[in-house]
C-alpha cells in the first residue's frame, strides 16, 4: 500500500526565540542533531519501500530554504506546495489531499509536522503499520502518545472502545484541551488518555469527505486553490486568492472533533514537539550534572540547565535550572520553568517595531546568504556568500553605492554595460543608480565584503529588473 507523507512546515516557532525567527523557524534549524528538524522528519521515513516521496507544505518565504534542505539530504520531494498566507493545519492538509487524490485516488496520507522529535524510529514505523488497516477502511487515525508525565502543555485524547479486528486501535471518545495539573495527573493514572501528537494517517478521500461535511467552505476554497495552482520554478503555488479566502482552522477543530470516523493508535515512540527550551533540553544529551550544552560554553557549578552559544564564548557560574541561549544579536537568560514566557518577549519586539524576532544578522537567500558586520551613520558592512552557480538579481539602488572586495572564489560582476571577472583581493565599485548584478560562475563558494554607503541603506531600496528566482 502506497503511503504519501505530507510534511507541514509552517509556523514561526516563536517559543524558541532567539534561535528561531520568522525567517528561520525551528523546523529549519539543527536543534537536536547536525540535521534540521525538517530533514530529520523526511529521513525518518526514507528507508520504507512503501513510502512515497514526501509532499511538503510551507510558506512562500521559506520555499528556497526548504528546497535547499531537501537537496542537502539528496531527497527529491513529490512537490513543495506554497501557501500564500497561513491558514492553520486543516486547509494545508486539505490542499495536500486534493493534490494527492488527483495523482492517486486511493492515496493514503501520513500527516506530520516538520518540527517534532521521534527517538524510536522502529516503534514509530510499527505504529504506522497498526494504523494502516483502519485508515484503508475509511477511518481517520491519529497517533496518541503514551504519556510519561502529567503534562499540562499538551492536549489529550480519551480513548474509547477497542476497534474490532485491529491491533491496538481504539475509537476516539473525546479530544480534551490542555488540562490543569490535577486533571493531568488523573489522566496519567487512568491509562485511558494519550497526548495529542498532531500526526495523522487517513486516505485523502476520507479526509475530504469529512471536510465537505463539516467545513464545506474550506473544502471548496482549497479545491479551487489546488485546481488553479500553477508551477513556479520547482514549486507548486496554490492560487493566492482562493487560498486567502479559505477559513483558517486546525485539523482537530475543523474535522477530528466532529467526525465519527476518528480512531487513536497508541504510540510509545520517544516523542516531543519541542515546544519550549525546557522541552528541548529533555531530548538532548546531558552531562552528569544534567546540563545540555552546545557551542563554546564554560560551566562552573551549574546543573540541570541548557546553555547554547552560537557566536562567542558563554560562561555560566553557580546557577541551576536555567536556560541561556546566545546568538549574534540577542541573548536569552531564563529559569527553565519560565521559558513559556519567551513568547512575551517576541510580542514586545513586535510592538516596539524591532526586528530581532524576524531574522538573524545572517540572512539566507536563494543564491546564498549575507551577514551584517557593522552599521553606522550612512554606511554598513556585510559579509556575502554566493553559492556556486548562484546569481543575484539584476538590480539598481536609488540611495546607496556599493564597494565589493572579493575574499575568496570568483565573482562575475555586471556594472552597466560592463561585465568582468574578479578574483581574490580584487575589488569594484557600484555607483548609485547603476544597474548591476553579482554572480558566482565557479565551483567553490564566493565570499566577499560589501561596504554600502548612502543616505538610505534599507533592503527595500532594490529595483529588480531580472531575477532567476522570480522574486519581486
Amino acid at each position: 500500500m502506497k503511503i504519501y507523507p505530507v510534511i507541514l512546515s509552517g509556523g514561526a516557532g516563536s517559543r524558541l526565540w532567539p534561535l528561531s525567527r520568522a525567517a528561520l523557524p525551528k523546523q529549519l534549524l539543527p536543534l537536536v542533531s547536525s540535521k534540521t528538524m525538517l530533514q530529520e522528519t523526511a529521513l525518518r521515513l526514507a528507508d520504507w519501500p512503501e513510502m512515497m516521496a514526501p509532499l511538503l507544505v510551507c510558506g512562500e518565504e521559506h520555499r528556497f530554504l526548504v528546497a535547499e534542505q531537501m537537496r542537502d539530504i539528496a531527497l527529491e520531494p513529490l512537490a513543495i506546495m506554497l501557501e500564500s498566507v497561513g491558514r492553520n493545519t486543516a486547509p494545508a492538509v486539505a490542499a495536500a489531499a486534493w493534490y494527492l487524490q488527483a495523482i492517486d485516488p486511493e492515496a493514503i496520507m501520513l500527516v506530520l509536522p516538520a518540527d517534532h522529535v521521534i527517538e524510536d524510529r522502529a516503534a514509530f514505523h510499527a505504529a504506522i503499520e497498526r494504523a494502516l488497516q483502519p485508515a484503508s477502511e475509511g477511518a481517520l487515525a491519529t497517533f496518541g502518545i503514551v504519556p510519561t508525565a502529567p503534562e499540562t502543555g499538551y492536549g489529550y485524547i480519551w480513548r474509547g472502545a477497542a476497534i474490532a479486528g485491529s491491533d491496538a486501535c481504539y475509537q476516539v471518545e473525546r479530544f480534551v484541551e490542555k488540562p490543569d495539573a490535577q486533571t493531568a495527573a488523573g489522566f496519567l493514572a487512568s491509562g485511558d488518555y494519550f497526548w495529542n501528537s498532531g500526526m495523522f494517517l487517513f486516505s485523502a478521500a476520507s479526509y475530504l469527505h469529512e471536510l465537505k461535511q463539516f467545513q464545506p467552505a474550506m473544502a471548496d476554497a482549497t479545491e479551487t486553490a489546488v485546481r488553479l495552482a500553477y508551477r513556479d520554478l520547482d514549486f507548486c503555488r496554490l492560487n493566492e486568492a482562493a487560498f486567502a479566502a479559505c477559513p483558517a482552522d486546525s485539523i482537530d477543530y475543523a474535522v477530528m472533533e466532529h467526525t465519527s470516523r476518528a480512531v487513536v493508535v497508541p504510540a510509545d515512540i520517544g516523542w516531543s514537539d519541542v515546544g519550549s527550551w525546557s522541552a528541548l533540553r529533555e531530548v538532548l544529551p546531558r552531562d552528569p550534572a544534567g546540563n545540555a550544552v552546545r557551542g563554546d560554553v564554560y560551566l562552573d557549578n551549574v546543573s540541570n540547565s541548557l546553555v547554547r552559544a552560537e557566536s562567542r564564548i558563554v560562561a555560566v557560574i553557580g546557577l541551576d535550572d536555567v536556560v541561556v541561549v546566545e546568538t549574534a544579536d540577542a541573548v536569552l537568560v531564563a529559569h527553565k520553568d519560565q521559558v513559556q514566557r519567551v513568547k512575551q518577549v517576541v510580542g514586545h519586539l513586535q510592538e516596539t517595531g524591532r526586528t530581532e524576532h524576524l531574522q538573524h544578522t545572517k540572512v539566507y537567500r536563494p543564491w546564498g546568504c549575507y551577514e551584517g558586520i557593522d552599521l553606522g551613520d550612512r554606511f554598513q558592512v556585510k559579509r556575502i556568500t554566493v553559492n556556486p552557480g548562484g546569481k543575484l538579481s539584476l538590480q539598481m539602488h536609488h540611495h546607496r553605492a556599493e564597494h565589493w572586495i572579493v575574499v575568496s572564489g570568483t565573482a562575475q560582476v555586471t556594472c552597466g554595460d560592463e561585465v568582468k571577472l574578479l578574483s581574490e583581493n580584487q575589488s569594484t565599485y557600484i555607483p548609485i543608480g547603476m544597474t548591476h548584478r553579482l554572480e558566482n560562475p565557479g565551483r567553490l563558494p564566493l565570499h566577499l565584503i560589501e561596504v554600502q554607503s548612502g543616505s538610505y541603506l534599507g533592503e527595500d531600496d532594490i529595483v529588480r529588473y531580472e531575477d532567476v528566482y522570480k522574486r519581486v
